[in-house]
């Protein structure tokens, strides 16, 4: 073969296989497209009565699900070669302390549940299968080492994300919330476990007027009414 000909052997190979990985990207998509249009979110079947429930205005307050965000339950010790090692697999350090939450709260993000147990979130898109692998695989042990101390699970079905935002956000969640929600002890960038009312969730404060609550799944229908009825006196005016 003359070297012109492997050059054009060369780009043929190279073309063949750029077409080859758009088109799996392509029935990626379509998979994905196909799963969404099946998959039902914990509270979809009250969208319609949250976004009613919407209060503009100076005491405006709104509540949204963020359907099948990404969310990683990770469990490994900070500091070690198996919290660097899934943090390198998931481009994100890890929180090192109570409240503290780590990366991008618009899209990927950590949350300190524990001294050895985060949250990784990622709401810019919808879960895939297989999300967690990569990290998962980090902790495996490789050419005869032994694994790596630790866990990484897809927990995106465990809980959804309900998001309140607004200027009478905290109000409504102050009328049953177990935790002191003023700036200076819950301030934008942390998150906690508490209660609301008696749902057990993940409190995340994501903006100066904006909370992500993380309930059960199975608690959604219960927390998404709770929030509805607290909501309902800021449609009114004030009474002073």
């Amino acid at each position: 073969m003359t070297p012109k000909g492997a050059v054009e052997m060369a780009d043929t190979m190279m073309i063949a296989s750029d077409a080859a990985e758009s088109e799996s990207s392509a029935n990626n998509a379509a998979a994905a497209t196909e799963v969404d249009a099946l998959r039902v979110s914990p509270a979809a079947h009250l969208a319609e009565m949250m976004a009613a429930a919407t209060v503009e205005g100076e005491r405006s307050v709104a509540l949204r699900e963020i359907r099948f965000a990404v969310q990683l339950g990770v469990r490994v010790l900070p500091g070690t070669p198996a919290s660097a090692a899934v943090e390198a697999a998931l481009g994100l350090a890890l929180p090192r302390h109570h409240g503290e939450v780590t990366g991008d709260s618009g899209g990927l993000h950590g949350l300190w549940l524990g001294p050895d147990e985060f949250l990784v979130v990622d709401v810019s898109r919808h879960q895939r299968p297989g999300d967690s692998d990569a990290a998962a695989a980090a902790l495996d042990g490789t050419q005869g080492e032994a694994s790596l101390p630790g866990q990484v699970l897809d927990l995106s079905a465990n809980r959804t994300i309900l998001e309140l935002s607004g200027a009478s956000a905290r109000a409504v969640l102050e009328k049953g919330c177990h935790y002191d929600l003023h700036p200076r002890a819950f301030g934008v960038g942390m998150a906690i476990a508490t209660q609301l009312g008696p749902v057990p969730v993940i409190l995340h404060r994501s903006g100066d007027r904006e909370f992500r609550l993380y309930p059960r799944a199975s608690f959604a229908d219960y927390l998404v009414h709770w929030l509805l009825d607290a909501m309902e006196e800021f449609a009114a005016e004030e009474v002073l």
